[in-house]
């Protein structure tokens, strides 16, 4: 009892606390805003079921984020040929008839397996996280070598390119992301770089001209065309324009969360435009504590990057700082028109249960590694780094 005390009260103390309490912060916020959005029947797509399944999302995923802390992330890398083949297995699978879509979503991001449906792409991305930071720490000092360049390009590529073919181009673009953010940590060459922003513009005007389908271009021309905006009111702009008019109803304290005539209905309202919701009913001082957390939350990722001591635990720690911040930045611009509607949730508010759960699993990794920064030495054991 004496030796099971003793590793228990360890694990209290390196327990990464405030990361934990800004996530649970964000959850509780999150189930409560979506308990309130049922309540008020704003929208008759959001039902009892969503703060429901966002609750036992959390509860599975706070579980989860207390396991995976406790080990040490050098295991859970090391065992990547596990879990990865499963979760490739179930992206591939949606290329199946198994593999559905939404109402109003271009992609076929969901897996519907009878009992259940989630997307994988979301399980997909703290998975890439662990298998790129264990590829970059491999590779090392030898990072920009041609041919260790090239197979990083294929191992960061590859995510890209297979959830593009799903039509998520939203999800894709977080892969990206994340790639370029972690390639930048591991110190890639400026000649590297400079040949990319060489190649970067053709890119854009190759897709923009060949690849690009009118509906996709019509997102981004009509942010900067106010003729467009005037004659897509009723067609593509109508979301974003809904989502600018109820965000701004809200002024500096908001409407309240309990009942009011002045609600304005926006579509996806639970998910891609939950911060309309908050900028609704919270107000301005909603929006800006909503996204004070949302920057701690990025900014103490990357504190827990700089505690590692290893490579390998500072890649994983950057890839989960890329993670959430491309969600909130994208996320909050879409609702300012800022940004096209790509489908890209707010991390831990906006409903579903399968972001939920990546989310956390990327906190448990980054909290892993703030609990083994430390070599530990009480009387029972010794943990030696590689």
């Amino acid at each position: 009892m004496k030796k099971i005390f003793f590793a228990f009260w360890d694990y209290v103390k390196r327990l990464d606390k405030f990361m934990l309490l800004i996530c649970l912060v964000l959850s509780a916020a999150g189930i409560f805003l979506l308990y309130t959005l049922n309540l008020n029947e704003i929208s008759p797509y959001v039902s009892e079921r969503q703060w429901k399944t966002q609750l036992f999302a959390t509860a599975i995923g706070v579980f989860g984020v207390l396991i995976i802390s406790a080990i040490d992330y050098r295991f859970i890398a090391k065992i990547w040929w596990l879990y990865t083949p499963v979760v490739l297995v179930f992206v591939m699978l949606l290329f199946t008839p198994l593999g559905v879509g939404v109402d109003g979503a271009d992609d076929i991001g969901w897996l519907n397996l009878g009992f259940v449906q989630f997307q994988p792409s979301e399980l997909l991305k703290p998975v890439f996280i662990i298998t790129f930071s264990l590829h970059l720490s491999k590779v090392g000092e030898r990072l920009n070598e041609l041919p260790n360049m090239l197979l990083l390009g294929l191992h960061g590529s590859f995510p890209v390119i297979l959830i593009m073919l799903q039509g998520d181009d939203g999800s894709a673009l977080v892969f990206l992301f994340m790639f370029v953010t972690m390639l930048f940590a591991a110190g890639i060459s400026w000649k590297y770089m400079l040949a990319a922003g060489i190649c970067v513009p053709a890119a854009v005007v190759f897709a923009w001209n060949f690849l690009m389908q009118p509906h996709q271009l019509k997102r981004f021309q009509v942010l900067f065309d106010k003729e467009m905006q005037q004659s897509e009111i009723l067609g593509i702009y109508y979301q974003q324009w809904l989502g600018k008019k109820a965000l701004g109803s809200g002024q500096l304290t908001g409407l309240g969360l309990f009942g009011s005539d002045n609600y304005t209905y926006v579509s996806e309202i639970d998910t891609d435009f939950i911060f309309a919701y908050i900028g609704m009913t919270l107000g301005f001082v909603g929006c800006i504590t909503t996204i004070i957390l949302l920057a701690v939350l990025c900014f103490k990722a990357l504190s827990n990057a700089t505690s590692s001591k290893d490579s390998l635990g500072r890649y994983i720690c950057v890839g989960v700082f890329a993670l959430y911040l491309f969600h909130s930045v994208i996320n909050i611009g879409m609702v300012l028109a800022v940004f096209p509607v790509i489908g890209i949730p707010l991390p831990f508010l906006s409903a579903g249960g399968t972001s939920v759960l990546s989310m956390y699993v990327a906190a448990g990794l980054a909290m892993s590694v703030y609990s083994h920064r430390k070599k530990k030495t009480h009387m029972f054991y010794e943990e030696k780094y590689d």
